[in-house]
């Protein structure tokens, strides 16, 4: 059960006394700026400068929306309020849900069309998705099941670390009585595994970002993604909240199945073709 695997460190840039800088904060910046260039070059190509122009207030809105949303989501579960105060504990369903209702009021504000911003902001979702992903990575957070291979990774400094003790009691896997506590596991290391799966699903997006239906339609095309890609990675996730009721489904699965289903309405309802997302504006075509 515990081969050697890959054994992890923290990625952690001391800048000064305790002051540090870590791999997921500089991802988690990586991601949101990623973003931002994606979906203004997209506006330009379709000749949406308004909605380009407001892409810094929006992309704000979608960072705070994320963070508290993440965390809230993560009390909520966990029924700890102190949790609000901790570096971790950030879940992805409660960032995309705090993300997406800030960026509507925001994009209301704005006095825009939320299906017209949706519609590229599921492109940069994915981009930033896949790169936001590397900083779980970077830190040790959202691993995976212990899993006997040379591919499988133990984090004996990851938040938490991947001990005997820590998959006993924080998710629930049934281990040999006799292992000791402090004995690190090896796992599967489903941080890498959503970061590739993020990056299909850019690519996915991005080869249809030219498509002919009504706004909105993209969008619904990332849920439909998002929900498959967080339905499969589950399965190999180290996690407590598995129901019963659900033939042993996370709640994260049930919210997957939602969004899937959520995507699949949204793309029947805006299939119409338009013809009107391959536009260029007139400074694209001149460069």
């Amino acid at each position: 059960m515990n081969p050697a695997g890959i054994i992890h460190s923290p990625t952690v840039f001391p800048i000064y006394g305790k002051l540090e800088v870590t791999g997921f904060g500089l991802a988690v910046l990586a991601a949101f700026v990623i973003a931002q260039i994606i979906c203004q070059r997209e506006f330009w190509r379709r000749g949406q400068d308004a909605e380009a122009a407001a892409m810094p207030d929006i992309v704000l809105a979608a960072l705070i929306g994320t963070l508290v949303g993440a965390k809230t989501y993560y009390v909520i579960l966990s029924g700890d309020p102190s949790a609000f105060f901790s570096r971790g504990g950030f879940v992805f369903w409660g960032g995309f849900i705090g993300s997406v209702f800030l960026c509507w009021l925001t994009i209301r504000w704005r006095k825009l069309q939320f299906l017209k911003v949706a519609d590229v902001c599921g492109i940069a979702i994915a981009a930033g998705y896949a790169v936001g992903r590397t900083g779980c990575w970077a830190v040790g957070d959202d691993y995976g099941r212990p899993w006997s291979s040379p591919f499988a990774v133990q984090f004996p400094h990851g938040a938490p670390p991947s001990t005997a003790l820590v998959m006993s009691q924080q998710f629930g896997v049934k281990l040999p009585a006799d292992m000791p506590p402090d004995t690190v596991l090896s796992v599967h290391p489903t941080q890498l595994y959503e970061t590739f799966m993020g990056f299909v699903m850019f690519a996915i997006l991005w080869r249809f970002r030219a498509h002919q239906q009504k706004s909105g339609w993209l969008f619904g095309m990332y849920c439909v993604l998002a929900g498959v890609e967080r339905f499969i990675v589950e399965f190999f996730r180290a996690k407590d909240d598995r129901l019963a009721s659900t033939g042993g489904l996370s709640t994260a699965q049930i919210i997957a199945i939602a969004i899937f289903a959520i995507g699949v309405a949204i793309m029947a309802w805006r299939r119409a073709p338009t013809g009107g997302n391959g536009a260029m504006s007139p400074a694209t075509r001149a460069a």
